[in-house]
């Protein structure tokens, strides 16, 4: 009786664990964080929103998310800590309530040649193992049907060590799926020769049109005219076989050049070991520029690019072999594994349906597995890294998304939402950095920090509901019902860019006229051959600027001053003013910190532990020698002038004694694309994905073309931003310039004088015209999604 008592009392009274259900962030000062301190519900989805630049990414990835991850890799033991990345404590007082943290992110997935969709998910490897069962004929284990695996055999004697130790013979043997010519890349590379010189002269009268070689007095020029193996006076078209092969493709050798010893190899192996060995991305324009005109690639002729063998190509489940698999859509993939029935494999054909139902569920069913994974768009990428976690076990996680929304089509963004609840309803807590208002609105909780960006923001706004958002009068509450109207009035176009027969991936032999002089938004749902479009038929020529998503290269040292070209033009006016050379005021050259070598910061490796960066004690973080600092220019010194926001710096150097035209117009472009808050010296890699996007946008204003292509450039903006960036594209467009727009956004749909929209549905439903018109003709219309959503969008 009394021990029933007990135990009705214990359940009463609230027990210990129940009370830690917040995340409580107190302090947090990393980059412009000012000292936020916030409590968070877990098990519910909170929305953290604000404009570009307030601290979303600063409070949610650098802060919450990189101390759960630094904790979590702490309970490895210091030998595994030695190999994973050291991580910093982040610049907060207390974090209290945390949970494992899964960051779902908007990096794009590592172009490795080797890498797809199928390779990126577990989907290639479960259908290698159906393959190995059921394939006929058997050809071997799973390895067989690898495009990454090589085919191995080795033969030998091997010593046993039993009793009497005795050699024996052995032989070795591995079957592998990759195709031998293309070394399962699906493709192989051709160099063009006409790019590399000019067979209608001599070495001596400068033959060489690659990058660096055209002086004579150059080493390798002189190695190759010297050689002896060729007759420098001779045309290069005169050649004998013999002379070509050896100029081409050579051997290294050791030949005598004036004396001294130098290495002699065949052009071919030589442009291969010097250009095609390093990463494209980071190398210099003009250099990246010429292997885009010499290298070609074609398809594999052996494997017709599906990367595999003809052993895995021969072996088959019905008809369908395992490139036939690969190739198809991801959703038709699932109706025929749906139609295989053989008990002996059948928990595998369970996951593998579960695993190609996500991909459809998620709205990627139109991807096929054979996709390489770097041709995926930001949005993609991060779909795809969802799939593992929808049917994970693992509960009162902590997921964090950045703008899972990006590259959705209005339609799609309904499907991501029930997705987020439902990982919510499991017992997670959800953390969602988001712009869009469809997305805020199914918030439980929702952190609006602002008020302003950089420096002007740092602060938490608000914190509640969404209702209570509305009322609030923060900047996000006074926008959130923003609705861009259709314009009464659309541009004529001046002229056309004819596309006829387009077909590159999904598109269907496409005839379509863009206009030229007008605003062109080009949309439709995901995957229904936008960027296949615009990307793949208007050719990239002289008076077209692209300006994609692909991320900027950016190390510590790279700031948005020497990113755009700003810094020259700077250097050379306090040059000329104090009368020194422009390199002293370089943190990269002469004028740096002898100390930090012009970082700024000190960098302490602490082994196993995570490193220390703390800022330097000689020049206190300015990066420069203390003599560089004592020119002056306009009355400041170098490192003040670094410190200024953009808004600031464009002002100091329109008027005054510090005018400088060159540099202004650079100031201008980077405040009309919305960026007037960043700092000049503001390391590049502490730019959110937004930014960096617009930072390449103003740098590209800068360059003379007629046609403007954008892929998205409402990524990673706040609704108070459209309005200005809606602002931009009509002063490109009465500058006399052609602006395609691919987009998803309702706004700049509505502000568009022209509309194509592709459709009706993602990969093979997709690829064809399914309107082209004025926006007020689509909403109108209603006769597609996006008309339908549009129509909604403006309350028509």
């Amino acid at each position: 009786m009394s021990s029933a008592k007990r135990t009705d009392r214990r359940t009463a009274a609230a027990h210990p664990a129940d009370g830690h259900d917040m995340i409580r962030v107190h302090g947090a000062r990393e980059n412009n964080l000012k000292d936020v301190s916030i409590e968070i519900p877990k098990r519910r989805l909170t929305v953290f929103t604000g404009v570009s630049g307030s601290g979303k990414s600063s409070l949610v990835f650098n802060t919450i998310a990189a101390e759960s991850q630094r904790l979590i890799n702490e309970t490895y033991s210091a030998f595994v800590q030695g190999f994973m990345p050291t991580l910093a404590r982040p610049e907060v007082d207390v974090l209290d309530g945390l949970t494992t943290a899964i960051i779902v992110d908007q990096q794009r997935m590592g172009a490795d040649p080797r890498s797809t969709v199928g390779t990126a998910t577990d989907a290639n490897a479960m259908l290698r193992i159906l393959f190995s069962r059921l394939g006929d004929p058997h050809i071997g284990p799973p390895s067989a049907y690898s495009f990454n695996t090589a085919s191995v055999r080795a033969s030998g004697a091997i010593t046993v060590e039993r009793g009497n130790k005795k050699a024996v013979k052995a032989t070795y043997e591995r079957t592998g799926g990759m195709c031998t010519n293309c070394e399962g890349r699906g493709k192989v590379s051709d160099i063009d020769l006409t790019q590399l010189y000019d067979d209608s002269k001599s070495l001596a009268e400068g033959a060489f049109t690659i990058p660096g070689w055209k002086s004579d007095s150059q080493w390798t020029v002189q190695v190759y005219a010297q050689s002896g193996f060729v007759d420098p006076d001779k045309p290069i078209r005169e050649y004998t076989e013999k002379e070509l092969r050896d100029f081409l493709y050579g051997e290294p050798v050791k030949v005598k050049v004036n004396g001294v010893n130098l290495t002699y190899e065949g052009l071919i192996p030589k442009i291969q070991k010097s250009f095609l060995s390093k990463d494209k991305e980071a190398m210099q324009p003009h250099i990246r520029a010429f292997v885009e005109r010499a290298v070609t690639f074609t398809t594999c002729p052996e494997c017709d690019g599906t990367r595999l063998s003809e052993g895995a190509r021969s072996s088959r489940i019905g008809k369908i072999s395992i490139a036939d698999a690969c190739a198809m859509e991801i959703r038709d993939l699932a109706e025929w594994v749906r139609t295989l029935d053989e008990p002996s494999v059948a928990p595998l054909l369970t996951a593998l349906r579960d695993t190609l139902d996500s991909f459809v569920e998620i709205g990627l069913g139109y991807l096929s597995l054979d996709r390489p994974a770097g041709t995926l768009s930001g949005g993609e990428a991060q779909r795809v890294k969802m799939i593992r976690h929808l049917g994970s076990s693992l509960t009162d996680t902590t997921y964090v998304f950045d703008e899972p929304t990006i590259g959705l089509h209005p339609h799609d963004i309904q499907r991501m939402n029930d997705l987020l609840l439902r990982l919510r309803d499991k017992g997670n807590t959800v953390l969602v950095v988001e712009h869009k208002p469809e997305a805020i609105a199914i918030a439980d909780h929702v952190v609006d920090l602002g008020p302003g960006a950089g420096t002007a923001g740092g602060t938490v706004c608000f914190e509640g509901t969404v209702e209570d958002l509305r009322s609030a009068g923060t900047v996000t509450g006074r926008h959130l019902d923003d609705r861009a109207a259709l314009k009464e009035t659309v541009r004529e176009p001046t002229g056309a860019l004819e596309i006829r027969g387009a077909n590159t991936h999904n598109l269907q032999d496409v005839d379509v006229d863009i206009p030229l002089g007008v605003l062109c938004v080009v949309t439709g749902v995901a995957g229904s051959g936008k960027s296949s479009l615009i990307h793949g038929s208007v050719p990239a020529g002289a008076d077209v600027i692209a300006v994609d998503q692909s991320p900027i290269k950016g190390s510590r040292r790279s700031n948005p001053a020497t990113y755009t070209g700003l810094l020259d033009p700077i250097r050379k006016a306090f040059a000329k003013a104090n009368g020194v050379k422009p390199a002293l005021f370089s943190a990269n050259s002469e004028g740096a910190c002898p100390t930090c070598n012009g970082a700024g910061v000190i960098y302490t490796d602490l082994a196993m532990m995570a490193g220390v960066a703390s800022p330097c004690e000689d020049c206190e973080g300015k990066r420069f020698q203390p003599s560089v600092l004592e020119y002056r220019f306009g009355g400041r010194d170098i490192s003040e002038v670094l410190a200024m926001s953009v808004a600031q710096a464009e002002e100091f150097f329109g008027t005054g004694e510090a005018r400088t035209p060159a540099a202004h117009k650079i100031l201008q472009r980077l405040a009309d694309v919305g960026l007037g808050y960043l700092t000049l010296g503001q390391p590049l890699t502490t730019l959110s994905g937004g930014e960096r996007q617009r930072l390449k946008l103003a740098t590209h204003m800068g360059e003379k073309g007629g046609v403007y292509v954008l892929d998205e450039p409402t990524t990673g903006l706040h609704l108070a931003d459209v309005e200005q960036l809606l602002g931009l594209l009509d002063r490109l467009v009465d500058a006399g310039k052609s602006v395609i727009v691919i987009e998803h956004h309702q706004a700049v749909m509505a502000h568009a004088d022209w509309i194509i929209d592709l459709g009706p549905g993602a990969g093979h439903d997709g690829g064809r015209i399914v309107f082209e018109g004025t926006p007020a003709d689509l909403v109108a219309d209603r006769s597609t999604l996006t008309g339908e959503h549009l129509a909604a969008y403006v309350g028509a």
